[in-house]
């Protein structure tokens, strides 16, 4: 009897493996990976984001908040294409957590199952503005990348948790049906709208335009990260009038000054449009994120 209870013991102290351990501890950078990760995981994992979506993802205050986060976590989920690159690398290296260190099992880089648009050919320098070598980061915003993703979060999650696989793989099957479902949806009703010129103020809507087939001629800022000046206004107004340019969408953390004086020149309709779960209130999951931008576009077009 008492060796029986010495074997239980030291089972009990050796421990079970990892993945018969609780709930998977999810830490994703952004909303919008967050919310894919919850679908996916369900009641399986806890899941945390750092970036507010209504915060500019490219300029993150680091708070002491983050580290604890991340000190516990077992799976940190990344834009990459060096989107947190200002604010998230201090972060990692101060949780002492080698679970989630860059090359770690639990370091994931969504960026690298999508498409990724705008790779810049040639040098890059600092005099082009915040450009990204390795792309565009905003590609969340094309539902086929979204499905991606959440292909990969699934195949992590099951890699990190084996006895929960079946659970995750129901899961990112539903979710992929549901998406397709409503991608269709989406499609049907921008259909009427294919080949709209429009602008924007920074670079976060090519996914969501070649996805959805909107002409971007121009942007608010004369480069990435570069506040606009006096003459690329001018000369964006002058582009605006002689391609007949009615939409301009900005996102949520941007002044609106300069736009609205665009709009005013033009004629065009401002539209504070979020590229992020969580930019506004509605906006509270991925689905919601496309249901409330292709509306808001679509009242504005419609007027």
């Amino acid at each position: 009897m008492k060796k029986t209870l010495m074997c239980v013991a030291v089972a009990l102290l050796v421990g079970a493996p990892a993945f018969s351990q609780g709930k998977l501890a999810v830490v994703a950078t952004t909303e919008d990976l967050a919310s894919i990760a919850r679908e996916v995981g369900g009641d399986r994992v806890t899941v945390d984001a750092i970036a507010r979506g209504y915060q500019d993802p490219h300029f993150v205050e680091a708070k002491p908040s983050f580290i604890l986060k991340l000190q516990k976590a077992d799976l940190l989920v990344v834009v990459g294409l060096d989107l947190e690159i200002g604010w998230l690398p201090p972060l990692i290296t101060q949780s002492r957590n080698a679970k989630i260190q860059k090359g770690a099992a639990g370091y994931f880089d969504a960026s690298g199952f999508c498409e990724i648009l705008e790779k810049p050919q040639g040098q890059v320098s600092r005099a082009m503005g915040d450009v990204h070598p390795l792309g565009n980061p905003h590609y969340w915003l094309d539902p086929e990348n979204g499905k991606r993703i959440a292909k990969e979060i699934a195949d992590k999650f099951s890699q990190l948790r084996p006895n929960d696989r079946a659970v995750f793989q129901q899961r990112l099957a539903d979710f992929t049906g549901r998406l397709d479902a409503a991608e269709k949806g989406w499609l049907a009703a921008m259909a009427p709208y294919k080949g709209t010129r429009i602008v924007t103020y920074h670079r976060s809507f090519p996914n969501f335009a070649e996805r959805f087939g909107l002409d971007i001629v121009g942007y608010v800022e004369p480069r990435p990260g570069i506040p606009p000046t006096p003459q690329h206004t001018l000369d964006l107004i002058n582009e605006m009038k002689r391609q007949n340019v009615k939409i301009v969408l900005v996102e949520p953390y941007f002044d609106l000054k300069t736009p609205n004086a665009i709009g005013r020149d033009t004629g065009a309709k401002v539209l504070v449009m979020p590229p992020s779960v969580g930019g506004v209130k509605e906006v509270s999951d991925y689905f919601k994120l496309f249901d409330y931008d292709i509306s808001l576009f679509i009242e504005a077009m419609k007027k």
